[in-house]
């Protein structure tokens, strides 16, 4: 039996990459996940068969982040997902993995760039979690996808890192906020994890190796090497761990 069973979690931005990740450890813990997805239903679709298959609980939810009444769509989904599952409205796991990026240095931003990267990045994810409150279980956890560009300087995607510095001042505010109601509010800071949100980034050999450098251990991250961490601070285990960013880059940088 997992640590997370009886649980139910809502995990934005699920149907690949990262966020696939974290779903499957989740369930694989024992929790209902909610696999969030802005467009690509079918990716959604194959997470959610993989929990299944893997023997967990999961469904899919739709709401494309930055565009109008986001947050309502989102939380009336996952309300109408549980109940079908025999649950109530109740989450005791958030987490805001969601996000888009975008390569540009200083002399290369556009207001168009900027306004959609915080609008999604920013904006959302706190609607989101302040709508969420009203789900969430005293006691329960909220955990943010972060990125090690907010502790290494990384000026090619400049906006992208001052939206996750947004980010973890958000997650220490609220960690403070939050703490009367027993919830622990986290943040995870992976480094360059080989998925498709940055696949042009290494798409030769000299490239992949170029980022994999970045690592003490000369790799690029999985998935699961986030998802794991993650499941941690999901846990009872993490209870005494609140308002932090836990760095998960396999030591880029030192």
């Amino acid at each position: 039996m997992g640590s997370l069973v009886g649980k139910t979690a809502l995990v934005t931005g699920a149907s690949r990459g990262i966020g696939r990740g974290i779903a499957r450890e989740l369930a694989r813990q024992g929790a209902l996940v909610a696999v969030h997805y802005g467009a690509n239903e079918q990716a959604a679709r194959e997470t959610v068969e993989l929990i299944d298959r893997d023997g967990g609980r999961a469904f899919a939810v739709r709401a494309e982040l930055g565009a109008p009444d986001d947050v309502e769509t989102l939380y009336s989904q996952v309300e109408t997902g549980l109940a079908e599952q025999g649950q109530g409205p109740e989450l005791d796991i958030l987490v805001n993995n969601a996000a888009v990026s975008g390569s540009a240095r200083i002399h290369e931003v556009t207001p168009e760039l900027f306004d959609r990267l915080f609008a999604v990045n920013t904006r959302s994810l706190l609607f989101l979690v302040q709508r969420g409150l009203k789900n969430l279980r005293d006691g329960g956890r909220i955990i943010n996808v972060s990125s090690a560009a907010t502790r290494i300087a990384y000026p090619e995607s400049v906006v992208y890192s001052m939206t996750k510095g947004a980010l973890n001042t958000f997650t220490l505010a609220l960690a403070k906020e939050l703490g009367p109601r027993g919830i622990t509010v986290n943040a995870v800071g992976p480094g360059f994890v080989a998925t498709d949100m940055n696949a042009d980034r290494r798409a030769t050999e000299e490239a992949a190796a170029r980022l994999a450098g970045w690592s003490v251990f000369n790799r690029l991250g999985q998935p699961s090497d986030i998802a794991e961490i993650v499941g941690f601070l999901a846990s009872d285990a993490s209870r005494w761990i609140t308002g932090q960013c836990l760095d998960a880059s396999g030591g880029s940088g030192l």
